[in-house]
């Protein structure tokens, strides 16, 4: 591989950025002071340094962003805020995407990646990854809507898999309810029509797990991070290399 690929590929700058800074004599390949950006170098056994500290390659990323209300899950919208918005340059330079969408008004955990057989494998209704979920809702949820859930609520155009619903607080004064729902799938608006099925209507929702993924509750609303190692590890179970 290309010397300035290399660089560009592990984050440091554009082609003509990672130029500028090969001139500066910032980057060592093999300890020796490399200015030329054709050199070709071997990204698994050469030691790359930036300015001494060791650059690793890394064909495939992993971040775990905390959505905010109001970004749209998609990687270019006119209109909206998108989460790629929310990334470094550095983060944006490996061409992530979103591992499936939350609504605009969705908040909470979503998957950012280039590893497009891993996000397949999340996706694919065979795998029935489950999705899990707490919302706030207008209206008391009973142990009826609970029994609803689990067999399965039939939407105008589709009929949604057994699903489960936790009652996690009820305020009869104000007819309010906190629930916890997880779900194998994922249609658009899917968690709302189904409580709206019951009578009811989410006011916020947010979504805190995905497959082995739990949203990081030290992440701030609009924070990402990388994958842990045991979060990686807790991924192979889908048999795509990470």
């Amino acid at each position: 591989m290309r010397l300035d690929k290399f660089l560009v590929e592990c984050g440091l700058g554009s082609r003509t950025e990672v130029k500028k800074i090969l001139k500066s004599g910032r980057v060592t390949v093999n300890q020796a002071v490399e200015t030329s950006a054709k050199t070709q170098i071997d990204e698994k056994k050469d030691h790359i340094a930036y300015q001494g500290k060791r650059v690793i390659y890394e064909k495939m990323v992993y971040y775990l962003l905390n959505k905010p209300k109001g970004v749209v899950s998609a990687t270019v919208d006119r209109k909206y805020q998108t989460v790629l918005d929310l990334l470094d340059d550095t983060a944006r330079q490996k061409e992530v995407f979103p591992v499936g969408r939350l609504d605009r008004d969705t908040h909470g955990l979503l998957l950012l990646t280039n590893n497009g057989a891993l996000t397949h494998e999340l996706l694919s209704p065979k795998k029935h990854v489950d999705k899990v979920y707490q919302a706030e809702v207008a209206g008391i949820m009973t142990q009826e809507d609970v029994r609803h859930f689990a067999r399965g609520i039939e939407l105008k155009d589709f009929t949604c898999q057994p699903a489960t619903l936790e009652i996690l607080a009820v305020d009869e004064l104000s007819q309010t309810s906190r629930v916890q729902i997880c779900l194998a799938e994922g249609k658009f608006h899917q968690v709302k029509r189904m409580v709206a099925a019951c009578g009811k209507q989410v006011t916020d929702l947010q979504r805190i797990k995905m497959g082995p993924l739990v949203l990081d509750e030290t992440l701030a609303s609009g924070d990402y991070r990388r994958l842990t190692e045991s979060e990686l590890a807790s991924l192979e179970v889908f048999g795509v290399a990470l």
